[in-house]
């Protein structure tokens, strides 16, 4: 059943701008255009309001309304997430909520290793903050100057340092929400050990906005390590990728902390379209990795780690050549190069993303197996492989064919992800490892997943949400 009132009227919007004040009650079409469209241009929608409340409070007056007139609203964080769990729909039936402005941090805890954070507060300015105050937020984005706290909570991001640090459910310990009836669950607690009932936090960790309004969170820090050593690697297969993997994860343990593989096309395609940047090596590769070794002892001993395992690689023939970046802005130039690859493949016509993930041990299989499969589907379509092998997620593009036309290669969208499905399917992995599932992946989360899950997905919802107002339409 349609909850939604038939339109904004101008009397429903005066009353929700007056909990938040003219200012903040965007209205103007020109205002409103950044928040109802997505980076990627697949997901556009149409809202004759966005909200930008100043503080929880203001959240919850918000939903108050929302429940009474049966409002549907959509949160909204940095607008940089990739499945369109941030955007209204064209109905223009539905508010956007801007959590831009509860930007403060309000506390960094350095005797319990915690941060207290509003919604808004970009991922870099609390890294910054943290770095500051010698303690490490090892969530780590290409967007992180720009998207927020509250989106990487709700998205349960992933990024580079999950290999050692974990997703963004695994550095939260509490959170703020605002429930769709207005009411505040407050759990803002730092503790590490708690048993006490159900964890509701991970309810909308990873909730994408479909439960409850994260306004604030706990987050855990760590020490800033005292030494850290970036190599950039050419290896001759992903059967060695997967090898040299093991033999750095054997000698450098938790000290791992990145393990990036990337197919030579991403990395062509950064050196042609990115403006300044250059390709470390002199040597020819089909593929390359990118690991990070860390110390909380000394500098010197995460050299030392380092030079071990890239000496013992050799030995074995894993690594036809690397490169350690030497300063701070060597070690920017490596990373800006595996952060870029998503925004050059841009220059190259329509693409056919997937987000997975297998277990580490089937990677080499699966890139085998899809590159077959890809081919099958369209011939002549480019693969663009690049991800963190170190916990099996892949973003596993496919490019048009060169001179292909871009609307009739993006025809073959479903058939594409149903061959790239199948295979993970096969090998045990998901479908949706860091993404999240938004609009893009809500109808294969119902067609893949156990009947049973999907039931209780939906009894949770109801339960949360019985009027249907928490960004309907996404997840389930």
């Amino acid at each position: 059943m349609n909850t939604q009132p038939d339109s904004l009227t101008p009397e429903l919007i005066a009353r929700f701008a007056a909990i938040v004040g003219e200012k903040h009650a965007v209205t103007a079409p020109e205002d409103i255009a950044p928040h109802v469209m997505e980076q990627r241009g697949l997901f556009g929608g149409t809202t004759s309001l966005v909200l930008r409340p100043a503080n929880t409070d203001e959240v919850s007056k918000i939903m108050r309304l929302a429940t009474e007139t049966k409002t549907a609203i959509v949160p909204q964080g940095g607008n940089t997430g990739l499945v369109g769990g941030q955007m209204p729909d064209k109905s223009d039936r539905q508010v956007v909520l801007s959590l831009s402005r509860l930007n403060r941090i309000r506390e960094i805890d350095l005797a319990s290793n915690t941060a207290t954070v509003e919604a808004g507060v970009v991922l870099q300015v609390l890294q910054e903050a943290a770095a500051a105050e010698g303690r490490l937020f090892p969530l780590a984005l290409a967007s992180q100057g720009s998207c927020q706290i509250g989106g990487n909570l709700s998205s349960n991001a992933g990024g580079v340092g999950a290999l050692a640090y974990g997703t963004a459910r695994d550095l939260c310990l509490g959170v703020e929400v605002v429930l769709p009836t207005g009411e505040i669950f407050d759990d803002l607690r730092k503790l590490k050990k708690d048993n006490t009932g159900y964890d509701l936090k991970d309810l909308f960790v990873g909730g994408e906005g479909t439960l409850g309004v994260i306004t604030a969170a706990v987050v855990k820090l760590l020490p800033m390590p005292k030494g850290r050593e970036l190599a950039w690697g050419a290896v001759p297969s992903t059967a060695a990728a997967l090898k040299l993997f093991q033999k750095a994860n054997e000698l450098a343990g938790p000290s791992l902390t990145m393990f990036e593989l990337m197919e030579r096309r991403p990395l062509d395609f950064v050196l042609q379209h990115i403006p300044g940047t250059t390709n470390p090596l002199t040597e020819e590769s089909p593929w390359h990795v990118l690991m990070e070794v860390s110390s909380g002892r000394s500098a010197q001993d995460a050299r030392e780690l380092m030079a071990t395992v890239l000496s013992e690689a050799y030995e074995e023939e894993l690594l036809a050549d690397a490169t350690i970046a030497q300063s701070e802005s060597q070690r920017a130039k490596l990373l800006h190069l595996r952060e870029a690859m998503s925004e050059a493949q841009k220059m190259e016509g329509g693409s056919i993303k997937h987000d997975i993930s297998v277990p580490v041990v089937a990677v080499p299989e699966f890139i085998e197996r899809a590159g077959e499969a890809v081919q099958q589907v369209v011939p002549g379509a480019r693969v663009v492989c690049f991800g963190h092998m170190g916990d099996g997620n892949l973003h596993y593009n496919v490019s048009q064919p060169v001179g292909a036309d871009a609307v009739e290669y993006l025809r073959h969208y479903g058939a594409m992800n149903e061959a790239i499905y199948a295979i993970v399917k096969d090998l045990g992995g998901s479908f949706s490892a860091e993404h999240g599932i938004g609009t893009l992946k809500r109808d294969l989360l119902v067609a893949t997943q156990p009947a049973i899950a999907t039931d209780l997905m939906r009894r949770i919802k109801a339960a949360f949400d019985p009027a249907g107002i928490m960004n309907p339409g996404k997840v389930i």
